[in-house]
């Protein structure tokens, strides 16, 4: 008897890896969970707040906060206090736990477009400059990484 083998498609084989990977992430998270925290219409642009969000994603949680407290960008001040925000969601949902003793970090963190406002600015020969005035929304997730036991 002669065993035939099905190939499979690349695209069903990378969906089924990226399943595993996710079940596997899953399985291993910490027990203690995420939590999230969310700032709505922080008035600057999105595309300045995310070079700050890109120097703390992934990074622990008080590292960030250095990081954070250094950086002289106008967004530095919003993340910062988004962070801690963040970080007290987190001591509620986990109240028997001490922060010392687990590796908190940033999972997510990405930044929207918020609302925008139109405005006109007087231009020469009787014409009008569109101003965008721009807005985002920032969401925050911090998970833990593991337990430290000492």
């Amino acid at each position: 008897m002669e065993a035939t083998k099905t190939k499979k498609k690349k695209s069903v084989v990378i969906r089924e890896r990226k399943q595993a990977e996710k079940d596997f992430r899953e399985a291993n998270a910490g027990n203690l969970g995420a939590s999230k925290a969310i700032l709505r219409d922080v008035p600057t642009s999105p595309q300045k707040m995310r070079l700050v969000a890109d120097l703390v994603r992934g990074k622990n949680v008080f590292h960030a906060l250095n990081l954070l407290k250094f950086e002289p960008k106008i967004g530095a001040k919003y993340i910062a206090s988004l962070l801690k925000s963040a970080i007290a969601n987190w001591r509620l949902k986990n109240e028997s736990v001490e922060l010392d003793d687990v590796d908190l970090y940033i999972s997510e963190i990405f930044v929207d477009a918020g609302r925008m406002l139109k405005r006109l600015r007087p231009a020469p020969q009787g014409r009008g400059h569109r101003i965008r005035k721009r807005s985002n929304h920032i969401t925050l997730t911090v998970d833990t990484r593991a337990i430290v036991t000492k």
